[in-house]
């Protein structure tokens, strides 16, 4: 980029060049952030969600394909992102970055004609209820509240109740209340149909679930993190004059997912299915419940191996000396970040296929937008506890536990608390998985 700046744009003092970027350059840069930003925003819920709208949930066989097309999503999405890592970041930190933004555009183009070619080949849903889903489900809510002070005697008729599922119905049952006319009589309860009143019954139970996986969220971010900044300090020599990044030390994750994921796929789910007797093998929360046990149990791996790096350290004398190469093999990292795979083959793709299954019909890519808000929060989440750590740990003269020097830092106590919280959000999640009901008619796993 600073080849394309004039003279007027660059000073020079004490010999030293720097140059100031022009503010069109900036803006442009910035915007085009913002619209990839908001193209992902839209992309990757509605994408998903549109590639799983193309298998019969009713025909049992395209029922297991429908379950299998998620696996598969995410493995492609990683042999994208592996690619990227190795071929993209190659090229543009060898040669031009405008050549590799510029693969990557002619990439997206080329995807999206393909996209476009198959536009009569698609299934399309058929919408089933009338009116916008939010107005329906929200009017639930509305005459629940409503119909609250309603006599005793005002009750919804024994008939409509079993037409709800046995235990849903037993579930807020404050809401069975919004089958009752606004007069609390039950002559002409039009407002709010017992599919409304299921709906807005299946959106209240997703709050636990989500709430309770932001736990693995936090743990997600650590990857392209402390994970990186551990191995920048570690021996990546992986022979003779092949060095690798840092940043590259995530190649082992995509790896490990693009090993696990065929066999979750081919080997672990038919044997589970035979045991089972379910389509998918275990069920959804089943799953998620698994990966969530992995994370901690790669949170736990990264602590003694960050324990061992600083007892490393201290030997050879090199607390002090945070630009010096600890004597370790970056390989150590490798097992925290074939676990963290392993979690994420089970969780990631487990949370993608359980709020696309458990909302509504109209609203699956809001669903899939609630998978990918427990990430983003956990990210937040991350950094706010990260700062409330530092300014805490870092207080009266003490080296943080994030100290620039991680020779002086303590990672190993911040995995060792992640992994502490990640035991706790697991328990709290298995607690509320004993009592989740799965959406009627809509999972495969029942």
């Amino acid at each position: 980029m600073l080849t394309s700046l004039s003279n007027s744009d660059c000073q020079n003092t004490n010999n030293i060049t720097s140059c100031s970027t022009p503010k069109i350059l900036v803006f442009s840069f910035n915007f085009s952030l913002y619209l990839v930003a908001i193209g992902q925003g839209g992309h990757k819920p509605c994408v998903q969600a549109f590639g799983a709208d193309q298998f019969d949930g009713n025909d049992p066989k395209e029922s297991i394909a429908k379950s299998s097309f998620f696996n598969w999503w995410y493995f492609t999405l990683s042999v994208g992102v592996n690619l990227s890592l190795v071929i993209i970041v190659y090229i543009q930190d060898n040669l031009s970055w405008a050549l590799g933004f510029g693969i990557l555009c002619i990439v997206m183009l080329v995807a999206l004609l393909v996209f476009l070619l198959g536009t009569k080949t698609y299934r399309y849903s058929v919408k089933v209820n009338e009116g916008n889903p939010f107005t329906r489900i929200g009017q639930v809510f509305v005459l629940a509240v409503k119909n609250r002070h309603n006599a005793p005697s005002a009750t919804v008729p024994e008939e409509v109740l079993q037409t709800l599922h046995q235990q849903s119905s037993e579930q807020f049952k404050f809401l069975n209340k919004a089958l009752l006319a606004q007069d609390g009589s039950s002559e002409d309860w039009k407002a709010c149909s017992v599919n409304d009143v299921e709906e807005a019954k299946a959106l209240l139970r997703l709050i636990p679930i989500w709430s309770t996986c932001l736990m693995y969220a936090i743990v997600f971010a650590q990857a392209s993190t402390f994970f990186t900044k551990q191995g920048a300090t570690m021996d990546r020599k992986l022979a003779a004059g092949l060095t690798i990044p840092a940043a590259s030390l995530q190649l082992f994750i995509g790896v490990s997912i693009l090993v696990f994921i065929p066999l979750y796929d081919r080997v672990f789910v038919p044997i589970a299915r035979t045991l089972t007797q379910k389509p998918a093998g275990i069920t959804m929360l089943q799953r998620i419940g698994t990966g969530m046990f992995l994370s901690a149990v790669s949170m736990v791996i990264a602590a003694l191996v960050e324990m061992k790096r600083l007892k490393i350290a201290q030997e050879y004398g090199l607390v002090d000396n945070p630009s010096a190469t600890i004597p370790m093999s970056v390989w150590w990292l490798v097992p925290q970040y074939v676990f963290f795979g392993l979690a994420d083959v089970f969780t990631i793709v487990g949370l993608q296929e359980f709020f696309y299954d458990q909302v509504p019909n109209e609203l699956r890519s809001v669903g899939l937008s609630l998978y990918l808000s427990v990430l983003g929060v956990g990210s937040f989440l991350s950094s706010f506890l990260v700062t409330v750590i530092d300014k805490v740990s870092g207080g009266d003269g003490r080296d943080s536990w994030f100290d620039s020097n991680l020779n002086r830092a303590h990672l190993d106590y911040f995995y060792w608390l992640l992994a502490a919280l990640s035991t706790v959000g697991l328990a709290a999640f298995l607690y509320f998985s004993k009592s989740f009901v799965y959406s009627i008619g809509r999972s495969s796993y029942n």
